[in-house]
């Protein structure tokens, strides 16, 4: 059994929260969007996981070292529309941990949510597209009050298949502890990291927390870009010959 440690470094709210969970996935979307949340509402590191399992490394933000998997969480502002909570929880990483390691992860972050009173977990994964280009966002939910809750912001239903990795195994063990867990599951690029793909993740969400300022211009911004870079790439260079190839 993985030994999964989990560190605390601050005090969360009152009330009661929403935690929304990104571990990497295709085109990397979940932790793409999770990392933007984190930093775009500025939202205070609140603890930690660790594991002599996880890769060796300490991320650097604003001077300070992080853990590997970090958790976020910040005050909401009251609102009369959108998911019934008071403060938001962020759970982002960059690594893709080892598949023995996921049960203990998840286990681990679901005994922290409980404790925190931590109400509504939403998972964000990547999932291939169904034609090119064409973004869909699918959710299946762990209970009756999660799914409804899922129906409300218009995401449509994943009825039959499999979830897998982290967001599985938070699925189906919210389902047994009887905890709303909402998987949004969001098309994306293979290829490359997806930004696009995390944005329209991040749609849904803001959808549910509409008094939140969640501003995804920069990520459609970068989207862009890179599309861009890709077609400077696949056009043919000029080599200034064609007179003597053509002529």
């Amino acid at each position: 059994m993985t030994e999964v440690v989990l560190h605390k470094f601050g005090e969360m709210g009152p009330g009661t929260h929403v935690a929304i969970v990104g571990f990497p996935s295709l085109g990397l979307v979940s932790s793409i969007a999770t990392n933007f949340l984190s930093r775009d509402l500025k939202l205070d590191l609140v603890a930690g996981l660790t594991s002599s399992d996880f890769p060796p490394y300490a991320l650097i933000q604003n001077g300070r070292p992080m853990p590997p998997i970090r958790i976020f969480s910040g005050c909401r502002d009251k609102c009369e529309e959108g998911l019934d909570c008071d403060n938001i929880v962020v759970v982002t990483t960059e690594f893709g941990p080892k598949a023995e390691t996921h049960r203990d992860i998840a286990l681990a972050l679901l005994d922290w949510f409980a404790e925190n009173h931590v109400d509504t977990v939403v998972t964000l994964d990547g999932i291939p597209m169904f034609a090119p280009d064409k973004y869909d966002i699918l959710g299946t939910a762990s209970t009756p009050e999660a799914r409804e809750m899922m129906n409300r912001y218009g995401v449509e239903p994943f009825d039959d298949g499999m979830v897998r990795g982290i967001s599985g195994v938070l699925l189906y063990e919210g389902s047994v502890r009887g905890m709303n867990v909402i998987s949004f599951l969001g098309t994306a690029r293979s290829e490359i990291p997806d930004p696009l793909g995390a944005a329209k993740l991040l749609e849904v969400i803001k959808r549910m927390l509409p008094e939140v300022h969640i501003d995804t211009e920069p990520l459609y911004a970068e989207a862009k870009e890179i599309d861009n870079r890709l077609k400077a790439q696949a056009e043919p260079a000029d080599t200034g010959n064609r007179d003597i190839l053509y002529g």
